[in-house]
């Protein structure tokens, strides 16, 4: 029996997250440094797109945030699927304690978002969906650097609740943050995807056919007000799980294990180098503690681990669900403050809630999520790194 490829990516996740994480730092580095000017004119500069009658102008960060991270969200909407059809979402009873962490793990820092903005003078109430996200390869990058002598269960549990909360950040994306209809692209973008749908018969059918398909919803649901984001799932679900020939590994598969390492290596480090670049210079104190950092952060650190351990605790006392294989409630409790590492997602869903709004809210959310997100990311190694000792105490 062949391993299932969402196992086979761990590795590739951990190893982009790393990337992840330097890319990041550059950023920072750079926004706060004497070529700052040069790095925001870079990031900020407008990049037209025209063939034929399509015409978009956009900066390259949002060409970034909104076209090359459609790829990112198709490459999800692939390892959805193939959960759901084939790995762990395919057993109700495996999913419940998944779910309902990451049931918990979405309300908890909406709650304590909410909580600080909604009290607090100047409060961004409508950015509380900003720290829901949970980043699958920071978590899993975190997690790997301390995951010696802790049991295996504890990656499939976190892949599995982070894999739930992209589905919600999804499902928040289309909800909240589609904007103006333009009712012409957006029927172009239907019967885009209702060809794709009838390729998905033809299993053999040429790579450049689904790519050409898949830019072009790409490019239609940008142009009809509804984030490219969609795209990127709704296309994932039109791939055959199936194989081109008897033997031959499945069609979904494949594109999984070719278009992941070029996510996780290249559109992901793009993405936080673009995203995450600061400026610290242009931030005050009281813009460095104002409500909508202060609730993304404390959402991020706080909120997520709370509503992942509590949603756990109550399903595993009640005898709904089993705790992992092998894990303890410190094991869990460790993988819960990972839950917190928002950052990706966070960014993305950042951008949208404060378009804008301005630099400086752009700013703050991306402060919160950083600061949540690396707290979060200490902390939970802290405490898998103790577990493990715990487990593996030194001669």
């Amino acid at each position: 029996m062949a391993p299932r490829p969402t196992l086979e990516f761990l590795r590739t996740e951990a190893g982009g997250g790393t990337a992840l994480v330097v890319s990041a730092a550059v950023a920072l580095v750079l926004a706060n440094s004497p070529f700052a000017s040069d790095y925001f004119d870079l990031i900020g500069a407008p990049f037209t797109i025209a063939v034929g009658p399509y015409v978009e102008t956009l900066s390259v960060r949002d060409w970034v945030g909104q076209g090359l991270m459609s790829i990112f969200f198709f490459v999800v909407g692939m390892e959805i699927k193939q959960e759901l059809f084939k790995g762990e979402f395919s057993s109700p009873r495996k999913l419940v304690l998944p779910i309902a962490a990451a049931v918990g793990g979405v309300a908890g820092p909406a709650l304590v978002y909410l909580a600080i903005n909604l009290t607090a003078h100047g409060g961004a109430p409508g950015a509380w969906p900003v720290p829901t996200a949970t980043d699958a390869a920071f978590a899993l990058a975190a997690l790997a650097l301390v995951s010696r002598g802790l049991p295996e269960s504890l990656r499939l549990f976190l892949l599995t609740v982070a894999i739930v909360d992209d589905m919600a950040a999804i499902g928040v994306i289309a909800v909240l943050y589609t904007g103006h209809i333009h009712a012409w692209a957006l029927a172009c973008a239907a019967a885009t995807l209702i060809g794709l749908i009838g390729l998905s018969e033809w299993r053999d059918a040429p790579f450049l056919f689904r790519a050409t398909g898949f830019v072009l919803l790409a490019a239609f649901m940008l142009k009809s007000g509804v984030s490219a984001s969609l795209a990127g799932v709704a296309a994932a679900f039109t791939v055959p799980i199936g194989p081109r020939r008897p033997g031959q590994e499945g069609v979904l598969q494949h594109f999984m294990q070719s278009l992941h390492p070029y996510v996780a290596f290249a559109v992901l480090p793009l993405f936080a180098f673009t995203a995450a670049g600061v400026s610290l210079a242009d931030l005050r104190l009281s813009d460095v503690v104002a409500p909508a950092p202060l609730g993304v952060a404390a959402g991020l650190f706080i909120g997520k681990q709370a509503g992942v351990l509590i949603s756990v605790f109550v399903l595993v006392r009640t005898g709904v669900a089993r705790r992992p294989t092998g894990a303890s409630w410190l094991d869990l409790y460790g993988v819960a403050l990972l839950c917190g590492i928002g950052f990706t997602v966070s960014l993305f869903i950042g951008a949208l809630a404060v378009a804008g709004q301005g630099e400086l809210a752009r700013s703050q959310i991306t402060l919160g999520v950083i600061t949540g997100s690396v707290v979060s990311a200490l902390a939970g190694m802290a405490v898998l790194a103790f577990a493990a000792r715990l487990r593996n105490p030194l001669p």
